[in-house]
């Protein structure tokens, strides 16, 4: 499948909007993404062009995105890029719209605290699987002519460095 993925950093500019659909939660906003660069004849950051995205989410994000972004907020959208021209009042419009995958605020730019949202009760989970055990070779894996193959006692510590001569 051919699609154009993006990741935008950039301010959301407009408040969220949210709606129940009849295939589920969306949201939607604005976007913000300003270059900047250090002109050196001011020697100071200088705002260059400014883009504006509309990002649209649905289901889950959707739901997550509108009760935790806010206008101003820096924040990291991953998605699909999807540029639209149409023809309104007799002038061509284009819009470049994000199909948002993932959102995140930029902890580049500040601090957030994230709190993860509640599980449908309808959902149906599954019951926890152990953790596989990373530090011992499957047994196809190792040489048992090979000392090196042969796993090593798991202690939970990290092992000493060899000493380098």
């Amino acid at each position: 499948m051919n699609e154009t993925m993006i990741c935008a950093v950039g301010n959301v500019a407009t408040q969220p909007v949210y709606r129940e659909l009849a295939n589920g939660p969306s949201a939607r906003f604005r976007l913000a993404v300003t270059a900047r660069y250090w002109d050196r004849e001011k020697s100071a950051w200088t705002d260059g062009h400014t883009n504006f995205f509309t990002v649209w989410a649905n289901r889950q994000l959707a739901t997550n995105a509108s009760s935790s972004l806010a206008v101003g907020d820096p924040v990291v959208v991953q998605g699909r890029l999807k540029v639209r021209t149409d023809l309104r009042e007799g002038q061509n419009w284009t819009s470049a719209d994000i199909d948002a995958v993932a959102i995140g605020h930029d902890l580049a730019r500040g601090t957030a605290a994230f709190r993860r949202a509640g599980r449908s009760e309808t959902a149906t989970t599954s019951p926890p699987q152990p953790e596989p055990n990373w530090e011992t070779p499957t047994p196809e894996a190792a040489d048992p002519a090979d000392p090196a193959d042969s796993p090593a006692p798991v202690t939970g510590q990290r092992p000493e460095p060899a000493a380098v001569a």
